[in-house]
């Protein structure tokens, strides 16, 4: 059996349609709706017949965490309430035929799957700039899998065991607005600061400099950004600021701010 697994705290525009295009490989659903929840998050995943749990909320790590332990399928499928499985790969994991217990299968060796992810800015599909294939390790073995909570930021599966790759795609709606992208890139800026501190790291005059002009370059020329054209020249300069503002932060950090 499949667990299908969402985190969320007021999705209610979104995971109405996340839960739907999940519901032909879903055994189960398990949402784990942050306690600070103010909207209909847990009545629209209760309609679609939704485990509902509300915990406080530590990290998104620890979140991922809690959701595993209330799972009770052998496979947990991590979905966030703004992307949607496509068809493609919900035909895909049907052809799995992912096993329960330690039947003598070749998928048996494998405890985790990657899935590429579509990233939709504007609602446009980027290709370039570290957007495209942006790989998640998302259908896991459930007992196989962990989430390390000192991360509190861009959190991700550590898998006791081999993984593999699938070919369907996860559609990722990640930005629709400039003050959607603004909000969401100062949090993370300031939590991978935050990240950044607990691990010993310090700002070095160097990096307000030099880190902003590597993330600039590595968007726009590296990872082809320029595929994207103005798009992806206008996300290349958007990132390469916040990687300023994620050490001015940590210098705020430095000093007790």
């Amino acid at each position: 059996m499949i667990s299908v697994a969402i985190i969320a705290r007021d999705e209610e525009r979104h995971l109405g349609a996340a839960l739907a295009s999940a519901a032909a490989i879903a055994g189960e659903i398990v949402v784990l709706i942050d306690e600070r929840t103010t909207d209909r998050t847990a009545e629209i995943a209760q309609t679609h017949g939704a485990r509902v749990f509300t915990e406080p909320f530590r990290s998104h790590a620890a979140q991922r965490n809690r959701a595993l332990e209330r799972c009770r399928g052998e496979w947990v499928l991590f979905l966030d309430a703004d992307e949607r499985l496509t068809p493609e790969l919900v035909t895909e994991i049907h052809r799995l035929a992912l096993p329960d217990g330690a039947q003598s299968t070749d998928v048996t060796l494998v405890q985790g799957f990657w899935i590429p992810r579509f990233n939709l800015y504007w609602s446009r599909r980027l290709r370039g700039g570290g957007w495209y294939p942006d790989r998640q390790l998302r259908l896991l073995r459930r007992e196989m899998a962990h989430y390390d909570e000192r991360r509190l930021i861009h959190e991700y599966a550590e898998i006791d065991g081999p993984t593999s790759v699938l070919a369907g795609h996860l559609l990722h709606i990640n930005i629709e607005s400039l003050a959607e992208l603004r909000h969401k890139q100062h949090e993370y800026a300031q939590q991978e600061a935050r990240t950044l501190f607990s691990s010993g790291v310090r700002a070095r005059p160097r990096n307000f400099v030099l880190q902003p002009m590597r993330e600039i370059m590595r968007r726009f020329w590296t990872w082809h950004g320029y595929r994207d054209g103005w798009l992806g020249l206008f996300l290349a300069l958007v990132m390469g600021y916040y990687e300023l503002v994620k050490y001015v932060h940590l210098r705020h950090l430095e000093h007790g701010g």
